[in-house]
């Protein structure tokens, strides 16, 4: 952060928020339109050193990332939006805090009078010019269309039976693993949910990449059906690891889970009674759902984006920036070596990587 900004937010009296997602909100006018108000706001936050995470017409978005000995992580989000010259600025607290400790009305002031300074580098016939290389830019008017594009590589169809057959045979490993853990009393929740998770999702990604299968709806559906697999093979391992442990007379699987049921689970010497047993399984199944779900789509948008060379992205999206139909891009990308159906699929699909990059740095 520059000097003056950093002199300025000393200076900055906080106003505290509290709520169970505290926020500051202040509006000021602008005499630019909308694409100059972008340019501008967007300066603004590069000299701030806040990451821009998004922007749009009338709107941007930037986190702000506090630093320390032992980690880095965003903290806030500000979110700016132009309005026929009105602009309102949001700060919005990101985490499980209550109370923002004056933080976001920092951050709103701080960032109000940064776009203000920035304003007044600007003379007018800076800001016509500022305005035409922003409308050059935006309709890509100085990409050189490329004589030739890279090869694709040879054709993949994609197949869903090698995910079905590596997805089953990983779940009963980790179904295994866990039940060994949890009869030594080794089970922490929350910890081993995401640690099931991760494991799935990482076999996961080589199991896409070598089937060249990228359907998220159907690989959701697929680890919907990994997670219930290994929490079900987690308990009848429990099962007949204490019946070999022990050398007890099989009682069956059935026997054993309604054992369990009416013995209770117990948590810190508490015995919830079965309901335990039934919110703990309810816990173990929605947070490795959560965890999969977006470690899963973080995957496959890397992946989609990595098959892709990047010259074939940048050339299928000034087509897209041109308003080009599906068909016409299609017949443009034949025209340079990329003739197969698939192959042209991949590039509209590292397109939609691209935007799912931003979707995810949005989350708060």
């Amino acid at each position: 952060m520059e000097d003056i900004f950093r002199n300025y937010e000393e200076t900055i009296s906080r106003k505290h928020s509290i709520g169970f997602t505290p926020k500051y909100k202040e509006e000021f006018r602008t005499f630019v339109n909308e694409t100059l108000f972008i340019a501008i706001a967007e300066k603004a936050f590069e000299k701030l050193h806040w990451d821009v995470v998004y922007k749009d017409d009338h709107s941007i978005e930037a986190k702000y990332k506090e630093t320390s000995w032992m980690s880095n992580r965003w903290t806030e989000i500000i979110t700016v939006h132009y309005n026929k010259g009105s602009i309102s600025v949001k700060s919005e607290s990101l985490g499980n805090e209550i109370w923002d400790n004056g933080k976001n009305s920092k951050r709103v002031k701080l960032f109000i009078y940064a776009y203000q300074e920035t304003l007044k580098t600007f003379n007018m016939q800076a800001l016509k010019d500022l305005e035409k290389e922003i409308e050059k830019k935006n309709n890509w008017d100085d990409y050189i269309i490329p004589e030739t594009l890279p090869q694709p590589a040879p054709v993949k169809t994609p197949n869903i039976t090698l995910p079905i057959i590596g997805g089953v045979c990983v779940s009963l490993i980790i179904g295994f693993l866990v039940a060994c853990l949890s009869i030594k009393g080794l089970y922490f929740i929350g910890l081993f949910e995401f640690l099931v998770a991760t494991a799935l999702v990482f076999v996961m990604k080589y199991l896409i990449k070598f089937s060249n299968y990228t359907d998220l709806n159907k690989l959701l559906y697929l680890l919907g059906g990994m997670i219930v697999l290994t929490y079900v093979s987690n308990e009848y391992f429990q099962y007949e690891i204490i019946l070999n442990t022990n050398n007890v007379e099989r009682i069956g699987f059935w026997n054993f889970i309604q054992i369990t049921f009416l013995h209770g689970f117990t948590i810190n010497k508490v015995n919830l009674g079965w309901v335990g047993w039934i919110i703990i399984w309810i816990v173990q199944l929605g947070l490795t759902g959560i965890f999969v779900y977006f470690r899963l789509v973080s995957v496959l948008t890397k992946y989609a984006i990595e098959r892709v060379p990047v010259e074939v992205v940048d050339f299928t999206f000034y087509l897209l920036i041109k308003d080009k139909s599906e068909e016409e891009i299609r017949t443009e990308l034949s025209k340079k070596g990329w003739a197969s159906v698939q192959h042209q699929n991949e590039a509209f699909e590292a397109i939609a990587g691209h935007q799912n990059v931003i979707t995810l740095s949005r989350i708060k």
